[in-house]
């Protein structure tokens, strides 16, 4: 396989509406009225990289920097404090709208002793983990195999009881899910939506897509407007829920847009080169430093989006992602450094060479790529595995 494989979305079109719908821009904004409720919460920032672009021969690159996310090091607890805080709403009867930071833990008491249930890689378990405790709930947490000590130790600071089983991620989500049914008083909190799973994996995407508002208007307030979106995918949650909103909110000036995923965990390219529309999945271990990616099967909310509504299904090798990292931490003068993960990093991973390499060539002409492109990326994580940051970082592997 090439260290950047590519396919044009060819697929039939459907009618996606009810997924659509779900990022209408009204309803987003009233869930970041909701976030705003949390101590925690700031405005991530939008970093440009000016310099960057201009050494690229490209107008912009706009980076969504959510290492500072609620003090985690990462988006994810927008989707997740959302989607409980909505699972609770619903178990009493209530409008979501009439909680906030204040009066969940009271709402969520009356539920009796709770257990929020999670599989994960590290980042997602960590916010349920912390969202839990913030309630006055239990978590209980698994980790798919392969994955670090140190995240493990993140999530069980958050108070929760958390391991590693020997599954991956998708075995895991299976293990937890069945272990969550057979728990009395709990529920699993997964981002990924199966048949007859899809309130709480909604509502996550929702919540994911506040900082997607956040970058439109950042972006507003810098009179730009991107030509090219970039968005990673490990089961796809973010990326539908930022290819909905972005969608929903340029309309017809909609931008060009990139699905990333790692060469091993390549699910939505796989899917996009079959055609039929019919999601298709990958199995086996799939080792790969972007952990957040390491997902072998779609969400199919977020499937339903990005086959009508996403451009093109890229995949990458762990190199390009390492790469990106480090320029990310060491800018050109005058740019602003980012902390990137490895899965954080991914769509930098794929801009360096879809910019850079003449085998890319074509698919800089069919993107309609030139000197006034302005791109809109998301970091979406910190270096939640500073062990290995720092060894990816000084070069120590993937150089």
């Amino acid at each position: 396989m090439a260290d950047v494989s590519w396919v044009s979305n060819n697929i039939p079109k459907t009618d996606c509406y009810k997924s659509m719908s779900l990022m209408n821009p009204d309803t987003i904004n009233k869930i970041r009225e909701f976030h705003k409720s949390f101590p925690q919460y700031a405005v991530t920032p939008l970093v440009s990289l000016q310099n960057l672009a201009s050494e690229l021969g490209v107008g912009g690159i706009y980076i969504k920097d959510e290492s500072y996310r609620f003090g985690l090091n990462s988006f994810k607890a927008l989707g997740c404090t959302y989607a409980i805080a909505a699972y609770i709403a619903q178990r009493l009867g209530i409008s979501v709208w009439e909680l906030d930071y204040k009066t969940l833990p009271e709402a969520a008491a009356k539920l009796g002793e709770f257990t929020f249930f999670a599989a994960t890689d590290g980042n997602h378990g960590r916010a349920v983990a912390w969202a839990a405790r913030e309630l006055g709930q239990k978590a209980v947490i698994y980790m798919n195999k392969g994955c670090p000590q140190v995240r493990l130790d993140h999530i069980k600071r958050e108070g929760a009881t958390a391991s590693i089983s020997d599954l991956n991620y998708d075995d895991t989500i299976r293990y937890v899910t069945k272990l969550a049914r057979e728990t009395p008083n709990s529920e699993i909190v997964q981002d990924t939506a199966w048949e007859g799973y899809e309130d709480i994996p909604g509502w996550i995407m929702q919540g994911y897509a506040v900082m997607v508002l956040e970058a439109y208007e950042q972006l507003q307030a810098k009179n730009q407007q991107p030509t090219h979106l970039i968005i990673q995918a490990g089961v796809g949650a973010f990326a539908g829920s930022a290819q909905a909103l972005i969608s929903n909110l340029y309309g017809d000036n909609d931008p060009i847009s990139f699905v990333v995923e790692p060469g091993v965990a390549n699910c939505y390219h796989k899917s996009a080169v079959k055609g039929d529309g019919t999601p298709e999945s990958v199995g086996g271990d799939m080792k790969t430093i972007m952990a957040g990616l390491a997902c072998g099967e779609p969400s199919h909310i977020s499937w339903d989006i990005m086959k009508n509504k996403s451009d093109y299904f890229v995949t990458i090798e762990d190199k390009h992602a390492a790469k990106a990292m480090r320029v990310l931490a060491a800018p050109l003068t005058g740019d602003t450094r980012i902390i990137s993960g490895e899965s954080g990093a991914s769509g930098m991973g794929f801009l360096l060479p879809l910019l850079k390499n003449e085998n890319l060539a074509e698919l800089r002409e069919k993107a309609g790529i030139n000197k006034d492109s302005k791109f809109l990326l998301f970091s979406t994580e910190g270096d939640t595995d500073p062990h290995n940051y720092k060894k990816i970082i000084n070069g120590d592997i993937l150089s």
